[in-house]
């Protein structure tokens, strides 16, 4: 990147996006989180679908759903940015929710969370941008259950740290991806602690496996873990259930391969959990996020 480019960045483009992001942010704090959240879906489902990323997630979709017209497609786009707007509007109050004693919250299997915090040995949960998948640590964490998190840092600082204000109540380790990522999910298992990550997006380092038919790249850190340490490995969703109202569901522990065959039980471990990410997108395609490059173009 020129010298020039970045300094236009720095102090051209970067602050105009925060600028246009953080009132809309601040509107959405002022007001009750219904409200909020039907906003960002009016917002989401009218200008998501005439936006330029609107074209991958519709070119994924028809990749992943031959069988479904073009009317049908279109509805899941709709639906998908309606979802991804109810998030938006939804994420300025996510440091006053009370997931535990909220009515709109169904809880499910949070004994398997109780279980991993009690028993002594480190443990993963893993999920996918699915619903408003920022619900799952912040549960984790108001169970008593702080989890290390990884996650790719905006590129813009500025959004960046509108991105980490809304996850500041979420006790756990919240570290970028890459190097220091790895490193901090190594510190968490050896210290007997817990992390939780999402695996639906693209790892270029990671291995090829199945994901509606077609190989994606997919991160095998999550396995490879889980396998060394031989803990509970945990799959968690969040599925929106009507407007602000959600399920969080926490699965029991998932039995974890013993070949004698290391790289082949990463891959058969890292395949199975893709394979359960590709069963709850199928069930509630419209609360996936679609704009990945998951799949080689």
């Amino acid at each position: 990147m020129s010298d020039r480019y970045s300094a236009f960045n720095r102090f051209v483009r970067y602050p105009l996006q925060a600028a246009g992001v953080a009132p809309i942010i601040g509107l959405m704090a002022i007001l009750p989180i219904g409200w909020a959240s039907a906003l960002g879906g009016a917002i989401g489902r009218t200008v998501g679908p005439w936006l330029g990323a609107t074209r991958r997630a519709r070119r994924n979709l028809q990749r992943a759903f031959p069988e479904k017209s073009a009317a049908e497609i279109e509805d899941i786009i709709r639906a998908m940015w309606d979802n991804l707007g109810r998030l938006v509007g939804e994420y300025p109050h996510l440091p006053r929710l009370d997931l535990l004693n909220d009515p709109r919250i169904d809880l499910v299997g949070m004994e398997h969370v109780r279980n991993a915090r009690d028993d002594g040995q480190p443990g993963l949960f893993f999920s996918g941008h699915i619903g408003n998948w920022e619900l799952m640590s912040l549960a984790a964490s108001q169970a008593g259950l702080p989890l290390t998190r990884i996650y790719r840092a905006a590129n813009n600082p500025l959004m960046n740290r509108i991105i980490l204000w809304g996850r500041h109540k979420i006790a756990g380790d919240l570290v970028p991806k890459g190097r220091e990522g790895a490193e901090a999910l190594l510190s968490t298992m050896r210290a007997d602690g817990h992390a939780g990550l999402l695996i639906d997006q693209k790892m270029n380092e990671g291995i090829p496996v199945p994901f509606f038919g077609r190989y994606a790249m997919t991160g095998t850190a999550f396995a490879a873990f889980a396998l060394r340490y031989r803990c509970p490995l945990i799959p968690a969703r969040v599925e929106r259930l009507e407007g602000c109202r959600f399920r969080i569901t926490a699965y029991p522990p998932l039995e974890l391969p013993d070949s004698g065959d290391r790289k082949a039980d990463i891959a058969a471990l890292t395949a199975t959990c893709t394979a359960i990410i590709e069963s709850w997108v199928r069930e509630r395609p419209g609360q996936w996020l679609w704009l990945h490059r998951r799949w080689p173009d």
